[in-house]
């Protein structure tokens, strides 16, 4: 019996999120499929020399042309075991 508790307890950790926290945990996929986004940054070092920082962030979503309101139910979908509360186009991180 000991040993099942251990079992247990790492089975309930892979059950669905509540539809909050799978909606939070979504919005970042729905933003990649909007448009790529990315940062560049650049500094000069107390040695003189110059610095620069180039990120960018590109999904399959967006290279596949997803509707982001469809990636976010999909996501949202599969990790809370429901709907969305709401669509992605509605919500403010969506004009972002």
């Amino acid at each position: 019996m000991k040993r099942a508790l251990p079992l247990l307890l790492l089975l309930a950790a892979c059950g669905p999120m509540a539809l909050p926290d799978a909606e939070r945990a979504c919005i970042k996929d729905a933003q990649l499929a909007q448009h790529p986004r990315g940062s560049v940054g650049f500094g000069m070092g107390s040695n003189g020399r110059a610095a620069a920082n180039f990120e960018i962030g590109i999904s399959s979503d967006y290279l596949l042309r997803r509707d982001p309101d469809q990636v976010f139910a999909a996501c949202v979908q599969n990790r809370a075991g429901q709907q969305p509360s709401r669509p992605f186009s509605t919500m403010p991180e969506s004009r972002s």
